[in-house]
């Protein structure tokens, strides 16, 4: 993303990113409009996805809300994410036999928690919602499972990654004895 360009990011972007900002501090459009010393028509306007906002109203709107500029910027997070055995975008080094595949980048501030699971079929392994914000990623090492949201878990292989927010109901359920996998627990 070329934040230099900066109205190359679609007005929709932003809107939805303003509303999910503002509702995440329960304050008023009318709050956050005077805190941000604009009017309180130009953010509604915003929010439904209309105007052309200027950098400065951007950045006031940033100051209110207490977030970074970029995160207006961002498009909305996938709630579950899978990448397949074989997938994702690769690294090579150039003298060695040797690739990196990134599966998920760490937001600033956040702790993670690495785990191994030894897992056999039987009992499904549900876990209540962790606090908000927890965010679960989870590597297949061998075996097969089902994983993900209770209400739409994807069934992985040995090699394929799922992440998925941990603040809503989700379940672990091993296919095939012995399924083994790698749980990072992030927390921001």
């Amino acid at each position: 993303m070329n934040v230099g360009c900066f109205m190359t990011q679609p007005i929709s972007v932003i809107a939805r990113s303003l509303v999910r900002e503002r509702q995440r501090t329960g304050l008023s459009l009318a709050e956050i409009a005077r805190r941000a010393g604009i009017a309180k028509s130009t953010l509604s306007q915003l929010e439904a996805g209309n105007g052309n906002p200027s950098l400065e109203t951007l950045w006031a709107l940033c100051v209110a809300l207490d977030i970074p500029f970029a995160r207006l910027l961002e498009p909305q997070v996938q709630k579950t994410q899978v990448i397949r055995r074989g997938e994702g975008t690769k690294v090579v080094a150039e003298q060695a036999h040797y690739q990196a595949i990134l599966l998920a980048a760490c937001p600033p501030g956040a702790r993670r928690d690495i785990y191994l699971l030894l897992t056999q079929p039987g009992a499904d392994r549900i876990s209540h919602p962790h606090p908000q914000g927890a965010v679960e990623h989870i590597i297949i090492t061998q075996g097969k499972a089902l994983v993900g949201l209770t209400d739409a878990p994807e069934e992985l292989a040995e090699g394929d990654y799922i992440c998925y927010p941990g603040d809503q109901a989700h379940i672990f359920k091993a296919l095939e004895p012995d399924t083994q996998a790698i749980l990072v627990a992030e927390q921001n």
